[in-house]
């Protein structure tokens, strides 16, 4: 049986192989064994019996894109191409955010030294509207753009005749809408040029000082005169620095009939000694007596926790502060309360050093984790780490309770005060050096401006909680502080981490940037929410510091590491204030920073301007009430007038003003400073209640060797009588309502400014 199934396989005629077949199709290319599939195909096909033509093929098309890539068996060919369009990705968005950096920049820019009234959300074609118009264009809602047709000529009025030779002419003031602003930075260098364009008035030798009634004045322009052929008299350089710098305050604006804004003083924390009793009663009521002749306000008080609560938990000592107020209640001054759960005196601010209280810092021997910790695992003991605001470590409670609890002590032994009305409005420390920040810029630490600080979230209850947000968002890898971002002295280009396309902009860096800014901003909605129950019915106040330096750079790494996240592609301040509206809270903005030159801050990129303006709108736009202090004594006429001009913003069309002013004094008040200094403050507190004030400043010159006296006046006045001795001068200015005689005696007397004023504010200065 098995032989004949052999015999007949073997009879069985065998397949004939075809021409171009191959011993294996996996030695074909692909399109060959494409097409012979396609040929079998046909030929297994029957033939149509309608024609008796063959249908001619289709051309095949070639596979391309992820056929082709398969097909030549390119899978790490398919993953590179998916890996470089993610990477396009990125470089996408990296260029959107620096275009909308540089549209930032621009649009701040013609805000503050252009004064164009641009809204907060503008984009490039409110920009060309603005240009336009400041053209002479004609801009209507609908986009609309042309000139305006020209007047006819008969309708073109006739130029004034010129004023009679007799008649004073007005003192040429630069406008304040100009952009060439006085107190801008940017033209510091160029004021002198500018201030010195003043009208002389020249007085005739052979007058006798008895016709000096009716005097006859010339005016000229100093920018047109050579000063080689001038006398020295005309020179700016016979004029001090600080001369001409103070024209400015003097002469810029006139707030008259301008809307009251309150201004309060801060007291020294030095008047209460740590055992909680007041020093010395009398010097207060010396320094209630002062502030009260320079019309202020009220007086802002900070009750420390590490004095009121200093030495046993839950025990409260108000004395020293009963005592304070009761001699508030006698001056009549309003009186604003800080609750301060920080320490004073740790960044050299010279003030008396107040610590946090004893057994606290008894507890943070034994866990050191209650404060915030950098990366190297120094501990700052200025607060408590929000890391424990729901942790019961401290007596058996948590950091959010010591506080609600200390609030609520206050408003029980303080009742009869608050419905007096004495007490006005509570300020609430929410970090470091009251303000809502972390404290990333420690001096004891070695910080020094403008270094970018550092993270402080390395203690291990912050720690826990960025592993919790890690893993929540699916990446626990995350759950560690950068790496690469420098040292607190660093430069933000000294780092991978704030430089520019550094990985502050990565998915890594936005994660942790924003667990890192959304733990301040869940820590101060808690000790807000339970404020409002402690102090119901009271105006709250939050402080926000300026942090401005690096504040032209992409990553603004100082405002990062103090808990802002705040690039140039983000607002920061927008979801914080939208916290502090919930509670209703104002915000008080340092407006104010460290002390450094102008090349020190030009070397910072830094822009305090801009900072102002951007927490200033946004706060506005978020519909708060805003205040500013000062955070640095301001003996300065440059620095009042940045203030008047942040509260009384000129040019904003929705005319919005500062709540009140908070300036901070002096700390070692000397009697020589403060007479120096007593009548510019007066005249700061008058401009910001909105009184009437008028200002004349007189340059007296007598060169040597000249019988001449060249005047500058600087607005229409009377001069009455100027007597010419020997080696003195001695004017007499009257003005409406005001006689003033001032006199110098010098053996070369080439300068005396004399500053006027109406009895509403009186100021002389001798130069």
């Amino acid at each position: 049986m098995n032989m004949k199934q052999d015999l007949d396989h073997q009879q069985q005629p065998q397949p004939q192989p075809q021409p171009g077949d191959h011993d294996s199709d996996q030695d074909l290319p692909i399109q060959s064994r494409l097409r012979r599939g396609l040929d079998q195909q046909q030929q297994l096909q029957p033939a149509d019996h309608g024609s008796d033509q063959d249908v001619p093929l289709q051309p095949q098309r070639r596979p391309r894109g992820f056929a082709a890539a398969v097909a030549a068996g390119g899978g790490s060919a398919v993953a590179k191409g998916r890996k470089e369009r993610e990477k396009e990705k990125e470089r996408t968005k990296l260029r959107e955010r620096h275009r909308r950096a540089i549209t930032s920049r621009m649009l701040a820019g013609l805000r503050q030294y252009g004064n164009f009234l641009l809204p907060a959300r503008a984009d490039m074609n409110d920009v060309l509207a603005a240009l336009a118009r400041e053209a002479g264009w004609i801009v209507e809602p609908d986009g609309t753009t042309y000139r305006p047709s020209p007047a006819p000529a008969s309708s073109i009025p006739a130029a004034p005749p010129p004023p009679p030779p007799t008649q004073l002419a007005p003192f040429p003031i630069r406008s304040s809408d100009s952009p060439l602003s006085a107190t801008s930075p940017k033209n510091c260098s160029i004021k002198a040029s500018l201030d010195s364009q003043a009208a002389l008035l020249r007085i005739d030798e052979s007058l006798s000082p008895t016709s000096f009634d009716s005097i006859v004045v010339a005016e000229r322009d100093i920018k047109s005169e050579k000063y080689a052929n001038a006398s020295p008299i005309n020179s700016p350089d016979c004029v001090g620095h600080d001369q001409l710098m103070r024209e400015s305050a003097d002469h810029k604006a006139n707030y008259a009939g301008t809307s009251y804004v309150p201004v309060y003083a801060v007291l020294t924390s030095g008047i209460i000694n740590s055992y909680c009793q007041l020093v010395n009663p009398e010097a207060v009521r010396q320094e209630l007596r002062h502030l009260k002749s320079l019309s202020i306000d009220g007086v802002v008080v900070g009750c420390w926790w590490g004095i009121v609560e200093g030495w046993s938990p839950c025990k409260y000592n108000w004395s020293g502060y009963r005592e304070l107020f009761t001699i508030l209640r006698e001056f009549e001054l309003k009186l604003q309360v800080v609750m301060a759960f920080h320490e004073n005196g740790g960044n050299g601010s010279g003030d008396m050093p107040i610590s946090l209280p004893k057994w606290v810092l008894e507890i943070g021997k034994d866990n050191q984790d209650i404060f915030f910790t950098d990366r190297e695992g120094r501990r700052n003991t200025e607060c408590l780490s929000w890391g424990i605001d729901k942790e019961r470590v401290l007596k058996g409670r948590t950091g959010i309770e010591v506080c609600y609890d200390f609030m609520r002590s206050f408003r029980t032994e303080f009742g009869d005060l608050f419905e007096e009305g004495l007490i006005s409005a509570i300020e609430i420390g929410l970090g470091a050096s009251g303000e809502l920040k972390y404290p990333s810029f420690p001096e004891r630490m070695g910080w020094r401006y403008p270094g970018i600080g550092e993270f402080q979230c390395y203690d291990k209850y912050m720690q826990k909680n960025l592993r919790l947000a890690a893993q929540a968002r699916g990446h626990l890898f995350w759950a560690r502080g950068p790496d690469n971002a420098g040292h607190y002295n660093s430069r933000p280009d000294e780092t991978g981490f704030f430089c520019d396309k550094g990985d502050y902009d990565s998915y890594y860096g936005r994660f942790f940037l924003h667990w890192y800014a959304q733990t301040l901003i869940d820590h101060a909605d808690q000790i807000l929410s339970l404020t409002n129950l402690a102090l119901e019915g009271t105006e709250i106040i939050a402080k926000i510091p300026a942090i401005y330096w690096w504040y032209r750079t992409a990553s603004h790494a100082a405002e990062l590491t103090a808990g802002f996240h705040n690039p140039t592609n983000q607002d920061g301040y927008a979801s914080i204030f939208n916290m502090l509206k919930k509670h209703s809270v104002t915000i008080k903005f340092m407006c104010c920073g460290p002390q450094a030159s102008m090349q020190e801050n030009e070397e910072a990129l830094a822009d305090a301007e801009a900072l102002s303006w951007q927490v200033l709108n946004t706060a506005w736009e978020s519909g708060l009430r805003v205040a500013a202090q000062s955070t640095l004594p301001c003996p300065v006429r440059e620095t009042y007038t940045k203030i008047l001009e942040i509260a009384k913003p000129r040019n904003d069309p929705d005319r919005h003003l500062l709540s009140f002013f908070t300036y901070q004094q002096l700390l070692s008040p000397i009697i020589i400073q403060r007479e120096m200094f007593h009548s510019d403050l007066d005249n700061f507190i008058k401009c910001m209640h909105g009184k009437y004030r008028v200002s004349v400043q007189i340059f007296v010159e007598r060169p040597a060797m000249m019988s001449k006296v060249d005047l500058v006046l600087c607005c229409h006045i009377q001069i009455s009588r100027i007597t010419n001795r020997s080696n003195a001068i001695a004017v007499k200015v009257q003005y409406p309502f005001l006689s003033l005689d001032v006199a110098k005696s010098s053996g070369i007397i080439t300068s005396i400014p004399i500053i006027c004023q109406t009895p509403t504010g009186f100021l002389s200065s001798l130069g």
